[in-house]
C-alpha cells in the first residue's frame, strides 16, 4: 500500500476513534463510565476531570457509582454532575456518590437517536472530507512525479475502497448505537 493511502488510513482511523468515543458519551438506559468522561469538576480553583477526583464503577445496569479519592471533594463532584448535561441527580451518603440511571422516555430516546445519526453523519463528512484531502494530494503528486495513468486511478481505487469500508463502519455502529437507545 503506497504511502498516501496509508496517511488516508490513519487520519480516518482517527476520526473513527472520534465517533466511537462521541457514541460513548451519549447516554442510553444503560450506565457506563465513559457517560462522566466529560464532566470537569472545579477543585482548589482549577478544573480537573472527574475521573482524576474518583473511582467510578457501575455494580448495577443502572447506577453508577463515584468513590471521589478525597472525601472532601464529594460536593464539588456533585456540583459538577447537576451542571452536566446528563440531567441526573446525584445521592451522596458516606463519601460515595451514587447515580441512578432512570429509564428515558420515548421522547428522549428519539432525540437521542437524532443526535447519533448527526454525529454519525459528521463522521462521515468528515471521512469525504479526508478523502478530498488525499485525493488532492494524488492529482498533485502525480503531475509532480508524473505517474501513468493506471498509477493514478490505482491509487484512487484503493482510497475509494478504504472510505467505503470505514463509512460502512460509521454506519455499523450507528445502527448498534441506535437500537442500544430504543431498547427498553
Amino acid at each position: 500500500m503506497d504511502e498516501i493511502i496509508k496517511s488516508a488510513d490513519g487520519k480516518i482511523l482517527k476520526t473513527l476513534e472520534a465517533v466511537k468515543k462521541t457514541f460513548a458519551s451519549i447516554r442510553t438506559g444503560r450506565a457506563s463510565p465513559s457517560l462522566l468522561d466529560h464532566v470537569n469538576v472545579e477543585y482548589y480553583g482549577t478544573s480537573v476531570p472527574l475521573k482524576q477526583l474518583a473511582n467510578v464503577s457501575v455494580p448495577e445496569p443502572r447506577l453508577i457509582v463515584i468513590q471521589p479519592y478525597d472525601k472532601s471533594s464529594t460536593k464539588d463532584i456533585e456540583k459538577a454532575i447537576q451542571k452536566s448535561d446528563l440531567g441526573l441527580n446525584p445521592n451522596s451518603e458516606g463519601g460515595v456518590i451514587r447515580l441512578n440511571m432512570p429509564q428515558p422516555t420515548e421522547e428522549r430516546r428519539t432525540e437521542l437517536v437524532k443526535l447519533v445519526k448527526k454525529e454519525s453523519e459528521n463522521g462521515k463528512v468528515a471521512v469525504r472530507n479526508i478523502r478530498k484531502d488525499i485525493l488532492l494530494e494524488i492529482k498533485t503528486r502525480s503531475d509532480a512525479e508524473k505517474w501513468s495513468e493506471d498509477r493514478k486511478k490505482r491509487e484512487e481505487e484503493e482510497l475509494q475502497k478504504l472510505t467505503d469500508k470505514y463509512i460502512s463502519e460509521i454506519d455499523k455502529l450507528l445502527s448498534v448505537k441506535e437500537s442500544e437507545i430504543m431498547a427498553i
